[in-house]
């Protein structure tokens, strides 16, 4: 058992280098330049430093015995610029040197602090940009056997995670280290064996620390990834469904679920928190208590008394600078071991692939003048389900209007999304005009079409915006949404409204009813001028009279426009001159 132990252990521990080294492949060129110059800043703080300590040392001599550090020969460039003849002469300039080097380490101090803050979160950005970008670029199939709550939490909450548990903390423990270093060699300059014994006990203090409480830090980190998954899910859940849960009175089941993952992730995430921060408290009266009895051993030999007072000063300051540093080490480990599941997590989401044409403008439609053919289309959603679609053939003609029937679940959307290039078959090839749909042409393909679904989403904006989806405001044509929604049969009641085109539909078009939801979604398809108009079960929301006068609109709209229709009603076919019937026996079809 032990051994299984150790060998998951060095497991994660190489997973873990594994995915430092692909968040820094993820980071942008821009991002690694400023990485590097924020290291060469390090160094500067970690020098101005090692000079603010060292001008302690003259700052305090001056001050208790200032003919010892006039005869000093350090000084006698000091002497020699300010033209000084006696000690006290020394006491200003060498006070406005120590005021100066303390500023200036203080500024540098500043600047590797903004630094820092910027590129951390300026990475964060490239980061939650990144995978939202990645994540609708990906395969409708990925899409679906998904759940939205795992990218939402990664695009808003763990990439945040990664920045103030990886990224922040990595910056801020090499800032530490270099900085340890620095004040090292400053003491150890004052005396080494007082400075080399202080760092050795607080280093081993510390260590002690880490060990006893790295188990229980990976534990916390695990559930904070898990539950802040699972927290969103239930806010999707409860919010999505809110008309069922107000209908049947669930609420306080979902608040339950939701107090669970809560709690969970709050105490995980404040017991981390714990961890990180109460060694400092132990460590600052530790600190105290060794140089008063520092203090109390030099007294007692031969040169005690003042003589001491600038050595106990500079070790002093020495050591009010060491351990918020040592703090800050162990704070940034602990925080980099909390968030090695949150960081494998995002890792997974960075690393989804683009498509070539991602990056492209878009492409020229695919020519298609005669028609689109289907030669022994299979499907199925997983290897070990059975084929919703099995050795399907089935010609279209362009300009055609095709009826698609069939008992639920025969496979009539899941054949329109095959056509559509949303799922790839299992078997079995698609032709437009004999030219064979591929990854590289698909997207040319796609341009031609058209989409109507039974359940339309709607954004939280205004009527145009809707119905020129995906179009910034500047980029509408107006006209062109005029004859949209005149077609659509809806132009009447879009201008009787107060704010006409201007009408803001609220989250998932709430402020409109169905029908007229499933309008503003046709509105849309007649917008986007394609060659291929599909009709998914969209017009089951409208009255009758509404759905023929629709379907009249759409007969008119030219021969060239090729019509897919999945329909329950037989009124809703009348306009198609082609019906395809799928069952679980295979695909029929017939001309009318």
């Amino acid at each position: 058992m032990l051994g299984n132990i150790k060998n998951k252990m060095i497991k994660d521990s190489y997973q873990f280098r594994l995915n430092l080294i692909k968040l820094w492949q993820h980071l942008t060129k821009r991002r690694r330049t400023q990485f590097r110059l924020i290291l060469i800043l390090m160094i500067l703080a970690s020098f101005m430093e090692v000079i603010s300590i060292g001008a302690v040392l003259p700052f305090l001599g001056i001050l208790t015995a200032p003919e010892y550090v006039y005869n000093h020969e350090l000084m006698l460039p000091v002497i020699n610029i300010f033209g000084l003849t006696k000690p006290d002469q020394i006491i200003f300039p060498v006070t406005v040197i120590f005021i100066i080097t303390t500023l200036s380490a203080a500024s540098v101090r500043l600047l590797l602090l903004y630094g820092m803050t910027r590129l951390s979160f300026a990475a964060g950005a490239d980061m939650s940009i990144g995978i939202f970008r990645k994540t609708l670029h990906q395969k409708y199939s990925v899409h679906l056997n998904r759940n939205s709550s795992e990218v939402i939490n990664g695009v808003i909450t763990k990439t945040g995670e990664v920045i103030g548990g990886i990224f922040s903390p990595i910056l801020t423990l090499i800032s530490s280290v270099l900085l340890m270093v620095g004040i090292m060699s400053a003491l150890i300059t004052i005396d080494a064996k007082i400075a080399l014994s202080a760092l050795s006990g607080f280093g081993l203090m510390y260590w002690v620390v880490i060990k006893f409480t790295h188990k229980q830090v990976h534990k916390n980190g695990k559930c904070v990834a898990e539950e802040s998954t699972r927290m969103i899910k239930i806010l999707q859940e409860g919010l999505g469904g809110i008309r069922d849960i107000l209908i049947d009175g669930s609420q306080e089941y979902y608040a339950k679920l939701y107090r669970h993952s809560d709690l969970a992730f709050r105490r995980a995430s404040g017991s981390n928190v714990f961890i990180s921060g109460s060694p400092r408290y132990a460590m600052e009266a530790i600190g105290m208590i060794l140089i008063a009895i520092l203090a109390y051993f030099m007294l007692q030999q031969k040169n005690g008394g003042i003589a001491i007072i600038p050595v106990l000063g500079a070790l002093a300051i020495g050591a009010q600078k060491l351990l918020p540093a040592l703090q800050q080490s162990y704070n940034a480990i602990n925080g980099i071991k909390g968030s090695t599941y949150i960081l494998n997590d995002v890792i997974n989401l960075l690393d989804q692939p683009l498509p070539d044409y991602a990056s492209q403008p878009s492409p020229e439609p695919i020519a298609f003048q005669r028609e689109i053919n289907l030669k022994n289309i299979s499907f199925s959603y997983n290897n070990n389900s059975t084929l919703i679609l099995n050795n399907v053939n089935l010609n279209i003609e362009k300009g055609s209007r095709v009826g698609f029937i069939g008992e639920t679940g025969a496979g009539k959307s899941t054949l329109i999304d095959v056509i559509m290039g949303l799922l790839e078959p299992k078997k079995g090839s698609i032709f437009i005009d004999n030219i064979e749909l591929n990854r590289s042409n698909l997207r040319s393909w796609q341009v031609r079409i058209a989409h109507v679904p039974q359940n339309i989403f709607l954004t939280d904006g205004t009527i145009e915006e809707n119905i020129a989806f995906g179009l910034s405001p500047e980029l509408i044509d107006h006209d062109r949404v005029v004859r949209a929604v005149e077609q659509a049969k809806i132009k009447d009641m879009i201008e009787s409204w107060n704010h006409k085109y201007n009408t803001y539909v609220g989250e998932r078009g709430v402020r409109l009813s169905g029908g007229q939801r499933q309008r503003i979604g046709i509105a849309r398809a007649l917008y986007k001028q394609a060659n291929v108009l599909i009709f998914d079960e969209a017009t089951n929301a409208l009255d009758i009279e509404t759905e023929k006068a629709v379907m009249e609109s759409i007969k008119d709209l030219g021969k060239d426009l090729t019509i897919l229709i999945i329909a329950h009603r037989l009124s809703t076919l009348k306009l198609c001159n082609q019906i395809v019937e799928l069952s679980r026996d295979g695909v029929k079809h017939w001309n009318q």
